[in-house]
């Protein structure tokens, strides 16, 4: 049995709706860009030859419900909201007809963003990671399994304090999921675990200490999240 120098952390993981077991978290890729109408408001345009992701650690899960810290180096914490497709299978080179065979299920996520320094690093074309990757920029409901939920048009929507933020169709992806399972399988060997976090609807915008926000896809778990004073 192996020796460890320290504890190491615990696994991520998510609860499933209607079971006890939890769907362990491996990798999550999150897409850029997948509705026109939020590149739009960021000032870009979409990239309609390919897709583009950024990577969000295991460290920055947190579960529907909690509370989160007004995180360390920001002044504009902002939300995003998303589908999350969750994979069950492996897939590696595969094409998007076959793409669909590797979902486990679905869920709503949030795509938390120290936009300040995500605008710092694009404007010295630096790499995202301080505005998107940190302790609880990922927070992601319960689970689906996928017999229980078929993608469509459904409504993605949220709110911060009871009025809404965010509202679109999962349609208006730029992107669909197949295809976007398909062109992570040519970069990556996908597994069992790994999350696509499918880009979110504009609306994006500014939430500070004492903000709650709540939200989700038509036909999933809600995701919800209070914002504590920094610590």
């Amino acid at each position: 049995m192996a020796e460890f120098l320290f504890p190491p952390p615990p696994p991520a993981a998510l609860p499933v709706i209607g079971q006890q077991a939890r769907f362990p978290v491996n990798r999550i890729f999150c897409v850029g860009r997948n509705y026109a109408a939020h590149a739009a408001e960021m000032g870009s345009e979409v990239d309609r030859e390919a897709p583009f992701y950024f990577l969000k650690s295991a460290h920055a899960v947190r579960q529907s419900g909690a509370t989160l810290a007004y995180p360390p180096g920001t002044r504009d914490l902002h939300h995003e909201i998303e589908l999350v497709v969750a994979l069950g299978a492996p897939a590696f080179r595969i094409g998007a007809g076959q793409a669909m065979a590797a979902v486990w299920g679905y869920g709503s996520g949030l795509d938390m963003t120290r936009r300040d320094l995500q605008a710092a690093a694009k404007d010295k074309r630096r790499p995202w990671d301080l505005g998107k990757n940190f302790e609880g920029a990922a927070v992601l409901s319960a689970l689906t399994p996928a017999r229980d939920f078929a993608p469509a048009a459904q409504r993605i929507h949220l709110q911060v304090n009871g009025t809404v933020r965010q509202e679109a169709r999962i349609s208006d992806m730029v992107w669909s999921i197949p295809e976007l399972i398909a062109d992570l399988s040519h970069y990556y060997h996908l597994a069992p675990g790994d999350l696509i976090m499918t880009g979110t609807p504009a609306g994006v915008g500014a939430v500070g200490a004492g903000d709650r926000l709540q939200g989700g896809v038509e036909g999933l778990a809600e995701v919800v999240l209070a914002i504590d004073p920094a610590e």
